[in-house]
């Protein structure tokens, strides 16, 4: 009945309608439907049954194994597995019934079934744990006094009657307690391969048979000793470390599901007679009107139809305090609605929100394996074979002395062996590091890059949006001979309508600030180069039509001016002859980060240098680095993207180990070649970002935590790596000489997986910054410089008043008329 039902719930994951519970389209086209023969989908499933590194690789090649799987990447540290898959060819129940038939149990990830399942694990987990440890107590009680008695104290019978009292005990604690270790290595047997169940299944057998031999036949081989007093002890240690692992291991990793288990399982939907109904999330489609209680996070992207009401973004965005979300303001997937009841407008789901953003990018990283990692996996079988020929060995050798011994030597030789520690050492790190990071608003894209930001020595940062604020001001404009301030300010402010850039925001703002129109032109065939600027063609109110350009002086072809250290937007437009002509200079003022100059610093005395790359004019950038503490002969301007490639490169090739800090637009060839790389969560999608780290809120000091994190996330891993070998290069010769009795094998097992997760579980401690705590800033908007135009609802104008904590007004603009 019970495997019927498995199947029925299986065949249930066939409805195209389920997958994008746990799953989401990976095709780079967004194929005719979900259905689709041409799509691939990645999909997430939560794994039950695998302890090890050996389990890791089993699972995969059974995935693998079935057509219609294009890859498949389990993690043995969070017990999560990746499938890309393709409908045309395979559906779920298959290749999770492939699983299966591994001897391992899949069920979909982000899924209410699948949280049961866990917390239904870890009480067994407990309950086998508590009668371990009640039965090794009665067991020691028994057993204590064939320690203590002198020759002639017990009498035969009670000798034999306290054997017979401790089998009793010992049998509850074998077919109980040690149910999991004989079900994986029956599994082993069964599909002929080789995982950590098997040494310590056989090291449990072998002692129990040992003992039950000696209790039913004093006199035979193995009549001498009994050893349940060792079962049940090592018993209890491996049970010890196997619930404090699992224990440490879900708080470690309480960030990584705080944010994939944050959306609802079900929402109240507004049905067409205007009453709600609770349907499930995955339900929801564009369009839909929900009603969000307080307390529940928003299950999409949306806008505020009616109420209003603040929200918890911290997770998200890095915004530290709840903001505020009047009607008509954008609410975000996965935050939580803190004050009243509202009514949003459902404008995205699945994998158009930020939060399935957010997802990926955490499952991706949950999933990859360091190089670290892939070497303890690759070593792991091999490992466990050698260790199953010494343990055989072992009892070859002494069985003609006396072959109770001799098992009982081969049984701490498997024990003491098995490579859980080894497994463990890597992966538990990086994802407690990763996990930490997640809870103070840094994404981790790329493992790997924990590594290789350890090994930095170089950090260099973009300009705009990263060492400055993106919030800029328009100071002066200084126009050409016929122009007027007000007339060139609104075409300038027509053009600028269609970037993000920070530039083009200080234009727009201007405009209205001065009660400017810009109706009289009209723009078509405008394009943006990332980097430089806008380029359109633009029809007056008289119908003359003329090829405008609004950036860089580089942009237009003219000569930038180096007597100022401002900023500086240049108008101009094409003439009849193909001549460039300057029509105004827009002069703009940005503002340091306040925290920048203590980051340059803080990375300096860390032993960094620290450059500055920009695509500004010279004397802006200059006068930047000045203020943030850079030297000036560590900061180029005027770089264009591939400058700035060219430029990091260079580094490269003088053997230094770069990270690169931008905002993931125009900086995306650089942030793709450096070692390591960061970018601002806020300045694009994040689906598309390049960078190993993804930065969600809008503080400098970020960087140096993440830095200072993933050096010590190193000697952590490099600590447990030594602790591993250290253990085995003692204990197993300690275990083949027979010093090492079974259940002091079973204990320096336990702890040395254990130490291993207690040494990782020191990286989740809060961040600090170098001279003390990290203060929230001010989140940030989208940055200028995409090749393309942001996708609608990308913008938040509402709440904008609230995020900058230290606003300042703009000064005072000035108009200079000047000829040609």
């Amino acid at each position: 009945m019970s495997m019927s039902r498995s199947a029925a719930q299986l065949l249930l994951l066939d409805d195209p309608q389920e997958w994008s519970a746990f799953g989401r389209p990976h095709s780079p086209a967004a194929p005719a439907g979900p259905a689709d023969p041409a799509t691939v989908w990645d999909s997430q499933v939560v794994l039950e049954g695998m302890h090890c590194a050996a389990c890791a690789l089993t699972i995969e090649d059974a995935l693998r194994a079935v057509p219609g799987v294009l890859q498949a990447d389990v993690s043995a540290a969070t017990r999560r597995a990746r499938v890309l898959w393709q409908p045309g060819l395979v559906r779920p129940s298959q290749w999770l019934q492939a699983v299966h038939q591994a001897g391992y149990r899949a069920m979909p990830a982000v899924d209410a079934l699948a949280r049961e399942q866990r917390l239904r694990a870890s009480r067994q987990a407990l309950w086998r744990w508590l009668v371990a440890g009640f039965c090794m107590m009665q067991v020691m009680m028994y057993a204590w006094p064939a320690y203590v008695a002198e020759p002639g104290d017990l009498t035969g019978e009670m000798e034999q009657l306290l054997r017979w009292a401790c089998w009793v005990i010992s049998l509850a604690v074998v077919v109980f307690c040690c149910g999991p270790f004989f079900a994986g290595a029956l599994r082993d047997i069964r599909l002929r391969r080789v995982s950590m169940d098997l040494p310590v299944a056989l090291g449990m057998a072998i002692t129990f048979g040992v003992s039950t031999a000696g209790t039913f036949d004093p006199s035979g081989i193995f009549g001498r000793e009994v050893f349940y007093d060792s079962l049940t002890m090592f018993v209890f240690f491996l049970l010890t470390g196997r619930w404090l692992e699992l224990r440490l291991r879900d708080r470690t990793a309480g960030a990584l599901e705080a944010v994939l288990n944050r959306l609802p399982d079900s929402v109240e939907r507004r049905c067409a007679d205007g009453s709600f109904s609770r349907v499930a999330t995955r339900r929801l489609a564009v369009g839909d009107t929900i009603r969000v209680l307080p307390g529940e996070a928003f299950a999409a992207d949306g806008r505020i139809t009616l109420g209003s009401t603040c929200a918890d973004e911290a997770l998200l965005t890095g915004e530290s305090t709840p903001v505020a979300r009047p009607v008509g303001s954008k609410v975000l997937a996965g935050s939580y609605n803190l004050q009243s009841p509202v009514e949003m407008l459902v404008e995205g789901t699945d994998g158009q929100t930020r939060w399935a953003q957010i997802v990926a990018l955490m499952d991706s990283a949950a999933l990859q394996k360091p190089r670290l990692a892939q070497l303890a996996d690759r070593i792991a079988r091999p490992f466990l074979v050698l260790v199953l020929a010494a343990a055989a060995l072992a009892a070859l050798h002494g069985w003609s002395a006396d072959p109770g011994h001799a098992l009982m030597v081969a049984v701490a030789v498997l024990i003491v062996t098995c490579p859980c520690a080894l497994s463990l050492a890597t992966p538990v790190a990086m994802l407690t590091a990763a996990g930490t990071l997640a809870r103070h608003g840094v994404l981790v894209r790329n493992l790997q890059g924990l590594e290789a930001l350890a090994r930095v020595d170089t950090v260099v940062f973009d300009k705009t949006g990263t060492l400055t604020r993106d919030g800029m001001a328009l100071r002066a404009v200084h126009t050409a001979a016929g122009w007027g301030a007000d007339e060139a300010l609104a075409l300038a402010a027509a053009l600028a309508r269609h970037s993000m850039h920070p530039a083009a925001r200080a234009v727009v703002a201007a405009a209205a600030a001065v009660t400017v129109a810009d109706g009289r032109w009209r723009l078509a065939d405008w394009q943006e180069e990332a980097g430089l600027g806008l380029r359109a063609t633009v029809q007056d109110g008289a119908g003359a039509v003329r090829i405008v350009r609004l950036g860089s002086a580089r942009h237009a072809g003219l000569a930038a001016q180096q007597d100022s250290g401002a900023p500086q937007v240049l108008l101009s437009e094409q003439g009849p002859d193909g001549a460039v002509l300057e029509l105004a200079r827009f002069d703009l003022v940005e503002d340091l980060r306040c925290e920048a100059a203590a980051v340059v610093q803080a990375l300096e005395r860390q032993g960094l240098s620290v450059q500055l790359l920009s695509g500004d004019r010279i004397g802006a950038v200059q006068r930047v680095a000045a203020l943030a503490g850079i030297a000036t002969d560590r900061a180029q301007g005027d770089c264009t993207p591939q400058g700035k490639l060219a430029a990091l490169q260079a580094l490269q090739a003088g053997g230094r180990h770069v990270a690169m800090v931008g905002d993931g637009l125009n900086d995306g060839p650089v942030l793709a070649g450096a070692d390591v790389s960061f970018a601002f969560g806020r300045a694009v999608p994040l689906a598309r970002s390049r960078a190993d780290f993804v930065v969600l809120g809008d503080d400098l000091a970020l960087v140096v935590q993440t830095l200072l994190l993933a050096r010590r996330t190193l000697r952590v891993v490099r600590q447990n790596l030594c602790w591993a070998a250290l253990y085995n290069a003692l204990c197993v010769p300690l275990a083949l000489l027979g010093w090492m009795p079974a259940w002091l094998a079973g204990l320096g097992m336990a702890l040395s997986s254990l130490l291993v997760v207690l040494n990782a579980a020191r990286l989740s401690k809060p961040l600090r910054f170098a001279d003390g705590p990290a203060k929230p800033v001010s989140r940030r908007p989208l940055a200028w410089g995409a090749a393309a135009a942001p996708a609608a609802g990308d913008t938040d104008d509402a709440g904008d008043a609230q995020r900058d904590e230290r606003p300042q007004p703009p000064p005072p603009m000035r108009a200079v008329q000047r000829t040609s």
